[in-house]
C-alpha cells in the first residue's frame, strides 16, 4: 500500500461502472469526478435533477469525453429509490462501484415520506434500499464494491433499536445524526459478513472523510456556521481532499472487505486516507444483526444472502 496515497493512485477506471449517490456536491461531486477523470462510466445518483445536470456539465468541462448519466435518487423516498434502481439496472447489467454517499446532517425534527426520521431514512435506510435493489449487478461484477460513507460522528452515541425513529425520546439533531451515521458503518460490517459467507467476490467498505468543509453542515445551529465559516480552514479539510477515503476505499486493489478507511492525522479529522478503526459499538455483532432485520423490515428490501 502507498505510504501518501492521493488521488494520483487511483487506478485506470475504463470500463468500469460507478453509482455515487449525493453527487450534485461536496464529496459525491468529487469523488464522481474523480472516477469520470480516470475513465469510468459515472451515474450521478441525485435528489435534484437540476443540480446534477450541473453537476455533470461542470465534470464534462474538466474531463471532456466522460461518459456520464444523471439519475433522479431520493433517498427519502423508498419509491423515488426503487425506480432509480429500476432505471440504473436496465441501463447498466454491471455495477463496479456502488458509492454511498449522500445524506443530510443534523436537521430538524422531521420524516421522510415513508414515515422515518429524517436523518435515519436518508443516510441509512435509503441507502440499505438502494443496495439491496442494486446487489444483483453487483454480485454479477468481478471485484465490485459497496462503499458507505460514514462520519465521526458514529462514535458519540448509540443505537436504539426499539426507537429508531425518536418517537419516544425527545429528539437530538446531533444524537441523530450519530446514530444514522453508525448504522452506515453497522450495515457495512454485517453486509461484509453476509457477502462473505456467500462466498461473493463483492467488497463492503465504509469511509469517513474527517472533517470537511461541505454543504451538508446547512442545518447547523446558526453560531456552529458561523464559526465554521470563520475557522473553516483551520478545523476542515477542503471537500477533494475529504473525498480520498472514499475513493482510495472504492479503487485501491490492496483494500479488503470489512475495512473503514479514513483520514490519518489527529483524531482522524483530516489527513491522508489510510486504514482506521471505529467505535467500540460499531463492532457488536448481535446489534448489527438485529440492525440489518429490522431495516430489512422498514424497507422491505430483501438481500437473500
Amino acid at each position: 500500500m502507498h505510504p501518501t496515497w492521493t488521488i494520483e493512485h487511483i487506478p485506470d477506471q475504463r470500463g468500469r461502472v460507478a453509482v455515487v449517490t449525493g453527487a450534485s456536491s461536496g464529496l459525491g461531486f468529487e469523488t464522481a469526478k474523480a472516477l469520470a477523470r480516470r475513465g469510468a462510466t459515472v451515474v450521478l445518483a441525485v435528489r435534484d435533477l437540476g443540480r446534477g445536470r450541473a453537476a455533470a456539465a461542470r465534470i464534462t468541462r474538466s474531463a471532456v469525453g466522460t461518459d456520464l448519466t444523471v439519475q433522479e435518487c431520493d433517498l427519502a423516498s423508498l419509491g423515488s429509490v426503487r425506480t432509480a434502481a429500476e432505471e440504473i439496472h436496465a441501463r447498466h447489467p454491471r455495477i463496479d462501484l456502488l458509492i454511498n454517499n449522500g445524506g443530510v446532517m443534523c436537521t430538524p425534527n422531521g420524516v421522510t415520506r415513508d414515515g422515518f426520521e429524517t436523518q435515519f431514512g436518508i443516510n441509512h435506510l435509503g441507502h440499505f434500499a438502494l443496495t439491496g435493489l442494486l446487489l444483483d449487478p453487483l454480485l454479477a461484477t468481478p471485484g465490485s464494491r459497496v462503499v458507505t460513507v460514514t462520519s465521526l460522528a458514529h462514535r458519540y452515541t448509540r443505537i436504539h433499536l426499539n426507537d429508531l425513529q425518536w418517537r419516544h425520546r425527545r429528539y437530538n439533531r446531533f444524537a441523530a445524526y450519530g446514530q444514522s451515521k453508525l448504522a452506515n458503518l453497522m450495515f457495512t460490517y454485517e453486509l461484509q459478513r453476509r457477502l462473505t459467507e456467500k462466498n461473493a467476490d463483492t467488497l463492503a467498505v465504509a469511509a469517513h472523510p474527517g472533517s470537511a468543509q461541505t454543504a451538508i453542515m446547512r442545518h447547523l445551529p446558526r453560531p456552529l456556521r458561523t464559526a465554521t465559516r470563520a475557522f473553516g480552514p483551520l478545523l476542515a479539510q477542503p471537500p477533494a481532499q475529504g473525498a480520498l477515503p472514499m475513493l482510495r476505499a472504492a479503487t485501491d486493489p490492496a483494500v479488503r472487505g470489512g475495512q473503514f478507511y479514513g483520514p490519518d492525522g489527529f483524531q482522524q479529522a483530516m489527513g491522508a486516507p489510510v486504514v482506521v478503526t471505529s467505535g467500540g459499538q460499531s463492532y457488536d455483532t448481535a446489534v448489527q444483526h438485529r440492525l440489518w432485520t429490522l431495516s430489512d423490515s422498514l424497507t422491505r428490501v430483501a438481500y437473500g444472502i
